[in-house]
């Protein structure tokens, strides 16, 4: 086929979004064809999208049963009338028209649940001319990310894939992980990480995303240290986290890190609380994955959702904790297993269907 040209509407919620938007418009771009890139949130009016991702940002790390109840009602599949996103969707129609207009793309991908409500809507009255598909970023499937205006759904797993086709009645197929090429086994950063650490200890990796959100983590870190690992917490860009954890004994307490393949591999097992980008990242390095303390809603349902893939552990209690990371952390089957299981995942390809989808 010839160079199309993609609208990619993501959303600055953490980074993992963006993160996924950059590698899809690398590779979209790599394949001959051109990009432009909108977040989902400006496109509604005035001060309502700051709104909405601040509202988010605030609760998600301040009070967490909030959004776990918000996710039970809006996100969750369920029988009877259910609450949506569609006042918003319908907020920022004009102006995602208007996008495409200005952009003359040729087809929209949504890579948050928001954008997949709002294309799916406007292709299902007639307003948007072009096709839209959504990739869906998520373990978890929530209902959010399906809207059958959509002419594709991407998901990460056959099992996903299936439920979208069944709940939609429209294709869905499965595409690779959209992790950067530098996410590989024994990058050139690892042997960094490792000095910088020193010792002979395994090292433990918990990660608290892009805004600190999680819990315990001071907790866990001494628990770690109690059993001979060394922790290191990722407190991305809650600079008021990483000081209080860096007074935590025996723990190493990061910022936003740049070198995160070199990290990774330094690394004998990561804790996850999301199921989202760093997970996927771990896997691609091959460092075993350990759900631990996830955060309501999505990441709950993600972390379960790996582990029944055989992705990664979950582990509920102090104790199955210890247990996973006395397997995962030395050589052995079951790290093989996971490594090769992780790296499998990333095999599916992201561009053709994309292009089969242009092609009708």
């Amino acid at each position: 086929m010839g160079v199309s040209r993609f609208l990619l509407l993501s959303a600055r919620m953490g980074a993992g979004h963006d993160a996924a938007c950059d590698e899809l418009s690398r590779r979209l771009r790599a394949a001959g064809h051109e990009t432009v890139r909108a977040d989902v949130l400006d496109l509604l009016p005035g001060p309502i999208g700051g709104g909405v991702r601040g509202f988010y940002h605030l609760i998600i790390r301040r009070a967490p049963f909030v959004y776990s109840g918000i996710y039970a009602a809006f996100f969750r599949h369920g029988g009877g009338p259910r609450p949506g996103s569609t006042p918003l969707a319908a907020l920022a129609e004009g102006r995602l028209l208007d996008a495409v207009a200005r952009s003359r793309s040729d087809a929209v991908v949504s890579l948050f649940h928001l954008a997949a409500q709002l294309t799916g809507r406007a292709r299902a009255r007639g307003r948007l001319a072009v096709p839209c598909a959504t990739l869906v970023t998520d373990f978890a499937v929530h209902r959010q990310w399906l809207h059958p205006g959509n002419d594709l759904t991407l998901c990460l797993t056959d099992a996903d894939a299936e439920q979208a086709r069944c709940v939609l009645d429209r294709p869905a197929t499965v595409y690779g992980p959209l992790v950067p090429d530098r996410f590989r086994p024994s990058p050139p950063g690892a042997a960094h990480w490792r000095e910088r650490f020193g010792g002979p200890r395994a090292t433990v990796l918990m990660s608290a995303g892009a805004w600190g959100a999680g819990s315990g983590f001071a907790r866990t870190a001494d628990v770690l240290r109690a059993e001979g690992y060394r922790p290191v917490v990722l407190c991305g860009r809650d600079e008021r986290l990483r000081r209080r954890l860096a007074e935590v004994p025996g723990t190493a307490a990061l910022g936003w890190v740049d070198d995160m393949p070199g990290l990774l591999a330094a690394s004998d097992a990561l804790l996850d609380n999301a199921a989202g980008q760093t997970a996927l990242q771990a896997l691609a390095v091959g460092v075993p994955v350990v759900g631990w303390r996830p955060i309501p809603g999505h990441g709950v349902e993600g972390v379960r959702r790996m582990a029944e893939l055989g992705l990664s552990d979950y582990a509920t209690t102090e104790a199955e904790l210890l247990a996973a990371l006395g397997r995962l952390t030395r050589d052995g089957a079951l790290r093989a297993r996971r490594v090769v299981a992780g790296r499998t995942l990333l095999e599916a390809d992201v561009i053709r269907p994309l292009e089969s989808m242009l092609d009708g």
